[in-house]
């Protein structure tokens, strides 16, 4: 098959736990904001919504009221495939950051390692990842692991073969993140070399390299890429994004400049191998 012959998924991140107003001013903070930019982006020809919650002040949160809200609000309006985070921010949890499962997302996020997170240390025991596992492999939600290193996509495909993360193996490979691998073409390879190949894998990158390492993933034949104002606030050079659905047009318009199509929704629940 050739590298380009499948439409791309583009999933939307709109809020995480580490952005905040005075990084740019459009970041949505209540459910009622963080629904409306997902359909928003939704709209603009995202088919994926990677969700974080937070308290209306603009704290993360981990409180499975607001991921439910959010999610009843994104699907009473459009086809979105809701993704929660099980990353939540540094100082939660695991009980805290597993919360968005109670909602019953269409996919959980789960890492499957831990690792150092600019001056912080975010931590995910391995029991504790194969225990989220077991919780939306029983609620019956389908799971996309998150690598921020080499080592995380070698122990996703470690518990693939041993069983305990049922195929297909659905991984975001992130680059960027202080302390995570650098966005450059290098560490591309690197992140794809140990995938099967019938991995469905998604790139995403933190920060100024984001438009850069979004093509070379698209040129490489990526399945899926993200964007949104979880991982860059900036449009391009010296202008703030004003909405995450403005970075999901950036990445359509990036996507059929390099001869790829977007994905339309249902596409992306055969791509993804839903339901």
């Amino acid at each position: 098959m050739a590298w380009n012959s499948d439409p791309v998924v583009l999933t939307v991140a709109v809020t995480g736990a580490d952005v905040f107003r005075e990084n740019n001013p459009s970041i949505p903070y209540t459910t009622e904001e963080i629904a409306e930019s997902s359909i928003e982006a939704g709209a603009a020809g995202a088919t994926v919504v990677h969700l974080h919650v937070r308290e209306d002040d603009g704290t993360p949160s981990g409180r499975p009221e607001l991921f439910v809200d959010v999610i009843e609000r994104i699907r009473s309006r459009c086809d979105l495939l809701t993704m929660v985070s099980t990353g939540g921010a540094n100082d939660m949890t695991i009980e805290e950051r597993t919360t968005g499962l109670e909602a019953r997302p269409d996919i959980s996020g789960v890492e499957s390692g831990s690792m150092n997170f600019g001056d912080e240390t975010f931590i995910t025991p391995p029991p504790a990842g194969r225990g989220i596992i077991e919780r939306a492999k029983e609620a019956g939600i389908a799971l996309e692991v998150e690598a921020f290193d080499v080592g995380h996509v070698v122990s996703a495909v470690r518990w693939l073969e041993e069983g305990i993360l049922p195929p297909p193996l659905r991984i975001n490979l992130v680059f960027g993140v202080p302390g995570g691998i650098d966005a450059t073409p290098e560490a591309l390879g690197a992140m794809v070399r140990p995938l099967p190949d019938d991995a469905f894998w998604t790139v995403t990158c933190i920060g100024r390299h984001h438009p850069r390492m979004l093509a070379l993933a698209l040129l490489h034949g990526a399945p899926g890429i993200r964007t949104g104002l979880e991982d860059v606030v900036y449009l391009r050079r010296g202008v703030l994004a004003p909405s995450s659905a403005a970075l999901v047009e950036m990445a359509v318009d990036l996507t059929g400049a390099l001869g790829r199509e977007v994905a339309t929704q249902e596409q992306t629940t055969e791509l993804l191998r839903l339901g």
